[in-house]
């Protein structure tokens, strides 16, 4: 298993990211003039089709090799973390500077499907729904959004050997056994019930253990598995099924990154290697390590104050989760409660103790 080389992947990405693209809250507005400017030469583009408030929805090829690869993002209007790793993906694409050879490997060995943004119309709002309030996350059964046939008439156009469905997971995630947050989690996802252990899950996995294996590298002890529980009408449990090997990414919390601009890098870390792996390996075999990567856990808060004496006059902690509303066209962080009590077994990104006046931070 060839695991890229670390150093030369920051250096590249230091100097290179789309920086034209920030923040949390990211619309088709500020991704459409980026895809005007890919560079034609390397870049099959075209529209789709249209959301259903009827809005673009970009369709990208790239490569001229036999197996294939589908990628799309912000299906979940309100995750954008993978947006902005595809667009750093571009960027490399055209300028991968002393990675030349990496590039090479993926462009001449695979074909990559791009759809950057699924869900526009939910983007604007920030919601994870579509403009119909439909979840594409759960239509890939029924297909009653225009955006849900449109990424299914690409799977059976297309034929992908391998697809990438990227997420974001909420801040409430940490690593299994460890204080720390969930920064990536992977997941293969299961095809029925049973949860059974088909060749196509077995091959999924074994890419997800590239990826691991290189994340592990540079943020250790911060990647986690998110649940394999069988989900009928789920887009990536029906992909898997159909035998177009699914790899979920959850893009999760970073220490005080709220904007994910770090996330996104090991996101893009992530995908490149996975990526590189399809392209130069056959052999599939070596799966097992997966079962090694933790499990997601749910400990973590936005914000926990120790030591807060009730209206009682007893003392508790109180724990606090941020949540997102668009107001004047700007995304703005409410906090709201989410617990109270001893909450010793959980952690918050930022904690203040009451009782000592101090400020603690993830």
């Amino acid at each position: 298993m060839k695991i890229m080389n670390t150093t030369e992947l920051e250096n590249w990405y230091g100097t290179n990211f789309e920086k034209d693209l920030k923040g949390k809250r990211i619309l088709f507005e500020d991704i459409e003039p980026l895809l005007k400017r890919l560079d034609a030469s390397k870049f099959e583009k075209e529209i789709l089709g249209t959301s259903e408030e009827g809005t673009s929805i970009y369709k990208l090829k790239i490569g001229s090799g036999k197996k294939k690869i589908l990628i799309w993002s912000q299906m979940h209007g309100n995750e954008s973390t993978g947006t902005k790793a595809v667009f750093d993906l571009f960027q490399f694409l055209q300028n991968p500077g002393s990675l030349e050879s990496v590039k090479n490997d993926i462009l001449n060995n695979c074909t990559l499907v791009f759809i950057p943004m699924l869900n526009p119309d939910g983007s604007k709002k920030f919601t994870r729904v579509n403009s119909k309030e439909i979840d594409l996350n759960r239509d890939a059964v029924n297909r009653v959004a225009k955006e849900s046939n449109l990424l299914r008439s690409v799977l059976d156009a297309f034929n992908p050997e391998f697809c990438f469905n990227l997420h974001d997971q909420r801040t409430i995630f940490n690593v299994q056994g460890t204080k720390n947050p969930a920064t990536i989690s992977f997941l293969a996802p299961s095809e029925d019930l049973e949860r059974t252990l088909t060749v196509g899950r077995r091959e999924t996995m074994s890419v997800i253990v590239s990826m691991d294996a290189l994340l592990s590298k540079i943020i250790p002890n911060h990647i986690g598995r998110y649940t394999d529980e069988f989900y009928p009408t789920a887009t990536g449990d029906n992909f898997q099924k159909l035998g177009h090997n699914t790899i979920l990414i959850e893009a999760g919390h970073y220490y005080d990154d709220y904007d994910r601009e770090e996330v996104r890098k090991f996101n893009f870390f992530a995908m490149l290697q996975g990526m590189h792996f399809i392209a130069t390996e056959d052999d599939y075999t070596d799966y097992k390590p997966y079962f090694n990567i933790p499990n997601n856990d749910k400990k973590c808060y936005d914000i926990i104050y120790r030591n807060v004496k009730n209206k009682e006059g007893k003392i508790e902690d109180v724990a606090f989760q941020y949540d997102y509303q668009v107001m004047k066209n700007e995304l703005v962080f409410v906090k709201q409660e989410a617990d109270r009590g001893q909450l010793t077994d959980f952690v918050g990104h930022k904690e203040y103790d009451l009782e000592k006046k101090e400020l603690k931070k993830d």
